[in-house]
């Protein structure tokens, strides 16, 4: 993987969790990282201190998704301090809440689909012309889930119907893409332990969640970054686009 070094990475929801995982792995290989959050102005400052205190290059930078205008500053900026970006990692989501059918609303739908698919769609609006400026190619890495194969928890179907729109739009993308040398693919972890499962899923969920892994455990985050790894090197994956990889454990087996 020495083609990433030197290479631009913004990676969305890079606070915690999986993305946080990601940003690190790929500073430990020579990148440089955007790491976007929305709240966690904390954990998101904890992740650039560790890149930096290994001698990467990191800087932190704030938005809500559901801000189209300040998607287009996250872009912006993450521009003008490394001047490139080369890997667009979308890993910023939320189930927000789970629900019975009977108490779904519409507010709800406008916002499950906005965080988890609109969202990712913006930024991939807004990075895919740089990269086509540049000449270069690319790489953007959505991230769906296996909910988005199996429907999810209890409450979870539209969280789930967003990552299946992630899973299929990311097909799609990937087609439109290719002849500028963008290849578009996604990552679908399964049950990672991570605090999207703190906050939303009980002790009781994860023991049924974790029964149905063939592997017997559930995964960290850790378990995923090998998979953005090899999907943002084009040494490695230069021929691979429109894919969606499942980090699973065998919960789920295409």
């Amino acid at each position: 993987m020495e083609d990433l070094k030197d290479q631009t990475a913004l990676v969305t929801g890079a606070s915690t969790g999986i993305g946080a995982a990601v940003a690190i792995a790929y500073a430990a290989r020579g990148m440089r990282v955007a790491v976007h959050y929305n709240q966690s102005a904390g954990p998101a400052q904890a992740v650039v201190d560790t890149i930096v205190e290994a001698g990467g290059d990191a800087f932190a930078i704030q938005c809500d998704v559901r801000d189209s205008g300040a998607i287009v500053r996250v872009v912006q900026e993450t521009q003008e301090r490394f001047g490139r970006i080369d890997v667009l990692v979308n890993n910023a989501g939320s189930l927000v809440k789970r629900v019975p059918i009977a108490e779904f609303d519409d507010a709800l739908f406008d916002e499950v689909l906005h965080i988890n698919a609109r969202s990712m769609l913006a930024f991939c609006r807004e990075v895919v012309p740089l990269m086509r400026a540049r000449g270069q190619g690319g790489s953007i890495i959505n991230v769906s889930s296996v909910a988005a194969r199996n429907g999810g928890g209890p409450g979870a179907y539209l969280y789930a119907g967003s990552k299946g729109f992630v899973s299929t739009a990311t097909h799609g993308l990937a087609k439109e893409l290719a002849p500028d040398d963008i290849r578009v693919n996604a990552v679908a972890p399964g049950v990672i332990q991570t605090p999207f499962q703190d906050r939303f899923s009980t002790p009781a969920i994860l023991e049924t969640f974790k029964a149905g892994i063939p592997m017997g455990r559930i995964g960290d985050p850790d378990d995923c970054t090998g998979a953005f790894l090899y999907l943002a090197s084009k040494q490695l994956s230069g021929y691979v686009t429109g894919q969606v990889l499942e980090v699973n454990g065998g919960q789920y087996m295409p």
